[in-house]
């Protein structure tokens, strides 16, 4: 760099992504949340709840030298086990991370940064292999919600190697609003309904005419040996 170049301007992103409706894969949601609640970071550091944008992140990532992800991550670890993939490991990871019929995949949104000729100097995955998916308005499992603390920490220690200060939250300081407050943690939590009052696994209509599918399919299949 000649003595009269200018320095690019860091820009860092910290994402998560996820519907919060599907149980474990609200997950990268509530670690931003959480994150929010918890640190106070620099002016330069965004705090993103991606939810379910899909490639509607692509804009908010243009410009972005560094990208801090928290996401639900189908790795080939245990329920509830964390991950920490950096750069060239994301996209081994990511290959079959649509968690939900509404994400695009994380390569997909890379895919289409790099035709804009734009590639992080940065990117980190901290994910987590979820227990639980199809708990449809349920919140997440104990086993993944106890690992949120250890994830941020993870993502505080990347945050850290970047150079970014980062400071536990004290006394009256004003914490940052990154989910809207109809879906934040302690609403959504006190305002859903037990899964008595509100089935979280299918309309019983639905569920009837499957069953009666299911049987048919296997009444033919008897006839037909």
């Amino acid at each position: 760099m000649t003595e009269n170049a200018v320095a690019p301007e860091r820009r860092i992103v910290i994402l998560g992504v996820g519907n919060l409706l599907w149980a474990d894969e609200g997950f990268g949601v509530r670690c931003v949340e959480a994150l929010g609640e918890r640190y106070d970071l620099p002016d330069d550091v965004g705090l993103l709840d991606g939810g379910t944008l899909g490639l509607a992140l692509v804009p908010l990532l243009l410009g972005a030298t560094h990208v801090l992800l928290f996401d639900a991550v189908a790795h080939r670890g245990e329920p509830g086990e964390l991950i920490v993939a950096r750069d060239d490991e994301i996209p081994g990871i990511m290959g079959a991370g649509k968690m939900s019929l509404h994400q695009v995949g994380m390569n997909d949104i890379l895919a289409s940064l790099e035709l804009l000729n734009h590639k992080p100097q940065h990117f980190t995955v901290v994910g987590i292999k979820p227990v639980e998916l199809a708990d449809y308005g349920g919140s997440l499992t104990e086993k993944v919600q106890a690992q949120v603390p250890a994830a941020l920490r993870l993502g505080v220690d990347e945050l850290r190697r970047w150079g970014v200060e980062v400071r536990e939250r004290q006394g009256d300081a004003v914490p940052r609003d990154v989910v809207i407050s109809a879906l934040s943690r302690e609403r959504y939590e006190s305002g859903r309904p037990s899964a008595e009052a509100a089935c979280r696994v299918g309309d019983e209509r639905f569920l009837a005419r499957r069953g009666m599918a299911q049987q048919d399919a296997d009444d033919t299949a008897g006839s037909a040996t």
